[in-house]
């Protein structure tokens, strides 16, 4: 009884995943799964433009404060620069 109960169970799930097969086989279950493949890569896609778009953003920040710190250097050495020529233009008086 046992085994008898054991070669229909076998012989159910081995018809379920033919017949899944054959579907799948079909114009309309070959369309479904190019859809699903599709959405896939459209999520992937837009996965990958959401790290772009963060990475730029990033690096922009990174850019920024670079060109802030610069500026505050190079405004430091213009200052310097006019005491210097205003120390000069009072000693030649």
């Amino acid at each position: 009884m046992f085994w008898f109960g054991a070669g229909v169970a076998a012989g159910v799930a081995i018809s379920r995943k033919l017949g899944e097969t054959a579907r799948k086989a079909t114009p309309t279950g070959m369309a479904e799964q190019l859809g699903g493949a599709m959405r896939e890569l459209a999520g992937a896609v837009g996965s990958f433009g959401a790290d772009v778009r963060a990475g730029m953003s990033e690096r922009e920040q990174e850019l920024q404060e670079v060109v802030e710190q610069a500026d505050g250097r190079y405004a430091r050495v213009d200052d310097d620069a006019r005491r210097a020529d205003r120390r000069a233009r009072r000693a030649g008086r």
